[in-house]
């Protein structure tokens, strides 16, 4: 019998890498956990990571170091770039990193051609995202041509796949799936701004979604928050 290969799953600790990982590890695969510590303004979403490696059983978590505040750019990693609280709008929201996905998946791909792994999986998804150009379809299938193009391995011809397994699930669907997988959701961490005494702040984009997505779905919402997230 065929021994299932490993998979690289990048987990930032919050919901949707959670669900993400947990599939992952639903389809067989041992779990190589990718987590970036990038001096994000919500550096306590790495705890959660860390959690969630454990609890899924990763044959190793790495916790790699890129510190992407000497760019800033971004409402998470430059202190004197405000969290937005008055809800999601349709621009691309302060709160987008440049370029993070891709150098995200970058160093994933890294790691997978390294340790012979030939799927990746990541959690983002193109319904319930707060705009961000990095979570779209056409980004992640773009993106695994270049891994043909840009590794000995592809250029081998052996093909490396990028899973994005909620690509097209609402947050509603998210919550049903993690306890359909019969996760502790509430070990993951999605708030953008956490309060001093590590709540979620439940006014950011991301304290939003992640409430609307628990009403949703009609499954109660464990998450701890400073004021009661109101609607998206």
């Amino acid at each position: 019998m065929t021994q299932p290969t490993p998979a690289v799953v990048l987990v930032s600790g919050g919901l949707d890498s959670l669900v993400s990982a947990a599939l992952a590890r639903e389809a067989g695969h041992p779990l190589y956990a990718l987590s970036i510590d990038y001096n994000q303004r919500h550096h306590v979403e790495l705890d959660a990571a860390r959690r969630v490696a454990a609890a899924l059983g990763a044959v190793r978590h790495v916790v790699l170091p890129i510190d992407l505040s000497a760019f800033g750019g971004s409402a998470l990693t430059d202190a004197a770039i405000d969290v937005p609280k008055d809800g999601v709008g349709a621009a691309i929201p302060v709160t987008y990193v440049p370029a993070r996905n891709t150098i995200f998946l970058s160093l994933a791909l890294g790691w997978a051609e390294a340790a012979g792994a030939r799927d990746i999986y990541l959690g983002v998804n193109a319904l319930d995202y707060s705009g961000y150009p990095d979570c779209r379809p056409e980004f992640i299938a773009a993106f695994e041509h270049l891994a043909a193009l840009a590794t000995k391995t592809g250029v081998e011809g052996v093909p490396f796949r990028f899973r994005a397994p909620l690509q097209h699930m609402t947050k509603a669907d998210i919550v049903r799936e993690g306890a359909r997988l019969g996760l502790d959701m509430g070990m993951s961490w999605s708030c953008y701004d956490p309060t001093a005494d590590a709540k979620h702040c439940g006014l950011c984009d991301s304290c939003r979604l992640r409430h609307k997505g628990f009403e949703d779905a009609g499954i109660p919402d464990p998450t701890v928050y400073a004021v009661t997230p109101p609607a998206p």
